[in-house]
Order: structure tokens, then C-alpha cells, then sequence
């Protein structure tokens, strides 16, 4: 496979007037400036909508698009929403995603668009063709709303255990709200078809993310519980996390509902079929979250005060993707595969050709085998400089002790200073053996740890970085663009000539 490159960020942090970053034409420059800088691929987190925390791990549906991502700009062309209507929209920050603000101000416009909206043929297809998901998550939304936002578990229990004659009614009084639902998410589908079409007109290929675990408080376990490892009473029996380890005494008890193996496995993990397919209708590869819990995953039992008291248990292994890749095909797959990695998951990734993930933060303790080495990195890996869930690396270097920063700079062989240090890092990231390396655009920047996107275990105040219109995307790509070519990541030669001749036009 040819050596690549390509920029990690997710859409909510293009820039917009719209206090978040969506599907006009903001995006569409992003790939130009992609495709003109010699970056092959754009990387994101999960395009769902976001629940607990705003985060794009802990979503509504695993099947849905997140709605705050439609641009109001592409409704006005539609003709559901007016210049003026546009033009009352409030100042938001440029820099961070106001997540109250935002939902807040979007859903009056949207409410706007949706009485301008007449059903089209378009509609009614998008409707009964996504339905098998589609209806569930509109009804979710509805009953939700009419539960205060609470979640499903507290849900009054003909609700919560969904009582065929309730659900009929409710969907019969609520008909307008779950048509609402429904609308937004083809408004949703029909903004990101031109985004992925336009990408692959200029050559750039898209990198989603697909997470192990669902949340809790999904459509995805209220509509499929047999799907998923709960009582009579759809109460979690065990739930996921993560041991203890050098990081936390304690372990991560992340929460999630574990699923029922043994029933996906009967019927061809259709549930995870879906996914996956509906997953590729949107990207070209997909990263698979802790790829590691399909070997062995940790389990907590509900109620528990931390995740020390679980055990192991085996994930469904090889036959999982078998199945799979008989159902859909070649799978497109990276995978999560850090942490504490056991022979097994080694296998189980290089079984099915994925390729792992490399992160170069990682690399210097004083452990010569650290498979995050430079030196030690294998050809069928993809290459970080950092991800969401890292520090920027700029400011990881910061925080470092005087005795780290001599350590790195001394490997990278430069001076030891911060602006030395991340030209060498994105030089050494560009350089691996790893047949694709992906940077975040912060380090693109070489921000520092104020822009950092995610940090694991604080609850609130992540995923509101945002690019602005001020800062010097071109002269910064230009630079990456030029590195992009001395190591051996340059698009292909006729890929950048047709797009100068397009440009030409």
C-alpha cells in the first residue's frame, strides 16, 4: 500500500459563523486544502449525535447522524430557511463549541426549516430505506422528550419495556415530532453525501470512527435489548470498563452496556452488520474503538463503585469478522489497538489485516522494545503524532520533566526547545515505517494544551476546539505539505493534476 498522509479533526471544529463547525461550504474548503496540501486523508471521531457530555462516544444512535453538524447556510439554498433568518442567528464563539448555546439556537432554525419542509419523493425514500433504525430512534427522541430528556430506564415502565398498545399511542399523538426527528436526519444525509462526494471528487479519502460499546441511554438498547446483556427488567446485569492498571488504582468504569454475544452470534451479528454497513456508507475506513474487547473484554458488575471488581471474558473473536466480511465484503478497518495489548489481540488484528494505531506520544520512557518507537514501528500501522484523547503535543511536551524533554530531543536530535521539538516530532511522525501517519491540526498549528479536544475522565468542558478563520491554516499546511513529499506520503501524481486542471478552468 502506498504511503500517505492525512489531518485528524472532527467536523464541529471547521469553521463557521454558526458557533460550530457543519456540512457547507466550510467543509468543502477543508478538503480543498486537503487535496492542495498533499494530505490523502481526513480523519474524525463518530458523526452521531452527541449525548452525555457532548461527547461523540456516548451517542443518542449508533445509526444517526448528529444533526448539530447541518448547515444553515445549505437550508437557505434549499429554500427552507431566509437570508434573514440567517442574519438573526447570534454571535457564538468562533474558537469553542457552546454546546447549550448552539443546540439551543440551531433548533429554532431548525424548527423553522421544518415548517417550510413539504414531503418530497427524496424524503419518503431516505424514510423507508434507513426505516429499520429510522423509526425507532424518531419514536426514541419523541418519548424522551416527553419524559423531561430523562433517560429511558427512568421512563414510565409500559415506555421503558415498550407495551405495543403505548407505543402505538404515543406514536399516533406524537406523529409531528417524530416526522421532526426523521427530517433532520435526512437533512443530515443529504448534507453529508455532498461532503463525501465532493472528497472523493478531489481524492481525499474519510476515516470514520465506530465505537466498541453503545451508550446506555441509546435508541440502540431501549428498541434492541435482547440485544445487550440486561435483566427481565432491561437493567445492565454487567456493564464495560477497563482493569486497573499503572494509570488508575481503580481502573475506568466507563458504564456502557455489554452485549450478548452468544445471541448476536446466532442470529449473524445483524445488529453489528448494520452498523458496519451503515458505517462505509458514509467513509471510506473505519477505525474500530478498543478493537481489543473483541478478544477479551472487561466486565463490572452493575452498581459497582469502580472497575476492580470485574473479570475477563472472550469476545467473539475471528468469527465475528468472518461473518461479517461474508456478509459486506473487504472490511476497511483500523484498529484501537492501545492500551494493554495481549498476544491475542496482536493476532486477532493481523488475522483480519487491520492495520494498528502508533502513537509517537507514547514512545519515550526508557524502554527500547516500546513498540511506539520509531524504530520499532511495523509498515501495517498508522502513525500519530496524538489523538483526541492526548494531550496537544506541544503541550505534552511542556509537561514533561527537564530530564523527558532532554530524553525526546535528544532521540529527535534537535535543539531542546518547543518550536525545535515539533517540527522534529511531525518530521519523526511523517517518517515512519507506518504506511499512513495522521496528525491532529492542533499540531499542525502547535498549540498548546488549551486546545487539547478531549481529556479522559473530566466530564465536561471537551470537544469544543475550533479552528478559526485566523489562524494561518495555509501557511501551516504549505509547511506540513513540504515535509508530506520528502517523506514519501505525496498524493498521486494524477490525482493533484487533475485537480490543477479543474482549478484552471
Amino acid at each position: 500500500m502506498k504511503r500517505a498522509a492525512g489531518i485528524f479533526m472532527h467536523p464541529t471544529s471547521l469553521p463557521s459563523p454558526y458557533g460550530i463547525g457543519d456540512l457547507g461550504d466550510n467543509a468543502l474548503r477543508w478538503i480543498d486544502l486537503l487535496a492542495a496540501n498533499q494530505q490523502t486523508f481526513w480523519q474524525f471521531c463518530p458523526l452521531s449525535p452527541t449525548g452525555y457530555g457532548d461527547s461523540p462516544y456516548q451517542t443518542f444512535c449508533s445509526f444517526a447522524g448528529n444533526t448539530l453538524l447541518i448547515s444553515p447556510d445549505e437550508l437557505c439554498r434549499d429554500g427552507l430557511l431566509t437570508k434573514a433568518d440567517l442574519k438573526a442567528y447570534p454571535n457564538l464563539s468562533d474558537d469553542r463549541v457552546d454546546f447549550g448555546a448552539v443546540i439551543t439556537t440551531k433548533e429554532k432554525l431548525f424548527r423553522k426549516a421544518f415548517d417550510n419542509f413539504k414531503d418530497t419523493k427524496e424524503f419518503t425514500a431516505f424514510c423507508k430505506k434507513e426505516s429499520a433504525w429510522l423509526d425507532d430512534y424518531a419514536l426514541f427522541r419523541s418519548i424522551k422528550t416527553h419524559h423531561q430528556e430523562r433517560p429511558w430506564w427512568e421512563w414510565d415502565p409500559d415506555y421503558k419495556l415498550r407495551e405495543a398498545k403505548v407505543l402505538k399511542t404515543i406514536a399516533e399523538q406524537s406523529a409531528e415530532t417524530i416526522r421532526y426527528h426523521k427530517f433532520l436526519q435526512f437533512l443530515f444525509d443529504k448534507q453529508w453525501k455532498k461532503v463525501r462526494a465532493y472528497a472523493a471528487t478531489k481524492k481525499v479519502q474519510l476515516i470514520g470512527d465506530v465505537p466498541f460499546y453503545t451508550a446506555y441511554d441509546s435508541s440502540d438498547t431501549w428498541a434492541e435489548p435482547s440485544q445487550f446483556l440486561f435483566d427481565k427488567n432491561a437493567k445492565p446485569i454487567d456493564v464495560a470498563g477497563v482493569p486497573p492498571d499503572y494509570f488508575s488504582e481503580t481502573g475506568q468504569l466507563w458504564g456502557n452496556p455489554l452485549y450478548r454475544w452468544d445471541a448476536m452470534k446466532k442470529d449473524g451479528y445483524t445488529w453489528w452488520r448494520r452498523r458496519i454497513e451503515k458505517t462505509l456508507a458514509l467513509v471510506d475506513y473505519i477505525r474500530i474503538d478498543h478493537f481489543r474487547a473483541f478478544d477479551t473484554y472487561w466486565a463490572v458488575p452493575f452498581g459497582s463503585a469502580t472497575a476492580a471488581t470485574g473479570e475477563w471474558r472472550e469476545g467473539p473473536g475471528l468469527h465475528f469478522f468472518d461473518t461479517i466480511k461474508k456478509a459486506l465484503g473487504e472490511l476497511p478497518f483500523i484498529a484501537e489497538d492501545l492500551g494493554d495489548i495481549t498476544p491475542g489481540v496482536i493476532k486477532l488484528r493481523e488475522d483480519i489485516k487491520a492495520p494498528g494505531m502508533k502513537i509517537l506520544q507514547f514512545a519515550f520512557d526508557d524502554n527500547t522494545e516500546n513498540p511506539y518507537l520509531p524504530y520499532n514501528i511495523t509498515t501495517d500501522s498508522v502513525t500519530y503524532t496524538g489523538t483526541h484523547d492526548n494531550d496537544t503535543s506541544l503541550g505534552w511536551f511542556k509537561s514533561q520533566t527537564e530530564a523527558g524533554r532532554k530524553r525526546v530531543c535528544d532521540y529527535l536530535g534537535c535543539a531542546h526547545t518547543a518550536k525545535a521539538f515539533l517540527d522534529a516530532f511531525i518530521r519523526c511522525a511523517l517518517g515512519s515505517s507506518s504506511w499512513l501517519c495522521l496528525i491532529p491540526m492542533q499540531d499542525v498549528f502547535g498549540l498548546g494544551s488549551e486546545h487539547r479536544m478531549n481529556t479522559p475522565g473530566k466530564m465536561w468542558g471537551n470537544w469544543q476546539w475550533r479552528m478559526t478563520k485566523i489562524m494561518p491554516a495555509a501557511a501551516r499546511m504549505k509547511r506540513l505539505a513540504e515535509l508530506t513529499e520528502i517523506y514519501g506520503r505525496a498524493r498521486e501524481k494524477e490525482a493533484v493534476e487533475k485537480e490543477d486542471a479543474v482549478d484552471n478552468k
